[in-house]
């Protein structure tokens, strides 16, 4: 089961990078054909769930997330969401910790466990490239998009 980890020190304060992260209809913004549908009223919580459908026309998959850890960063004290992944195809689990960084920034690590079901172990180191790459490519454009409120 590939198992990644990324790391981002953006020049935001925790809070802020804390809400680009978990704003969960933007991921769709910067994940190439994806659509992120929030199943649960706001805000989120432990409990929350989502679904990232990734594809084009009828060739979708759908990527099914709860969330099982919601804690905000407060203060000097970091925060973390953990998600499972609950969907029949897509498996695993995803962290994403936030934490002061230098300069009054934030420390981000984003960790993330995938299994695509049916998927041979031969293609972990595959999938695992390709999650890296999406995911890290993710983290760094949600960190650095403007943001409208």
């Amino acid at each position: 089961m590939p198992t990644f980890s990324l790391e981002r020190t953006p020049p935001l304060a925790p809070a802020e990078a804390w809400r680009r992260l978990t704003a969960w209809p933007r991921h769709a913004d910067v994940v190439p054909l994806t659509r992120i549908v929030v199943l649960t009223a706001p805000p989120t919580h432990e409990g929350t769930r989502f679904v990232a459908r990734s594809g084009v026309g009828p060739v979708t998959v759908d990527d099914v997330m709860e969330v099982t850890v919601w804690r905000p960063p407060v203060g000097d004290e970091p925060g973390l969401c953990r998600l499972e992944k609950r969907g029949r195809v897509v498996l695993g689990w995803a962290e994403i910790e936030v934490r002061p960084g230098p300069g009054g920034g934030s420390r981000v690590v984003w960790r993330e466990e995938l299994r695509i079901r049916f998927l041979p172990r031969l293609f972990d180191g595959v999938l695992n490239r390709t999650a890296r790459l999406v995911f890290g490519r993710a983290a760094t454009r949600l960190l650095r998009k403007a943001q409208r409120r």
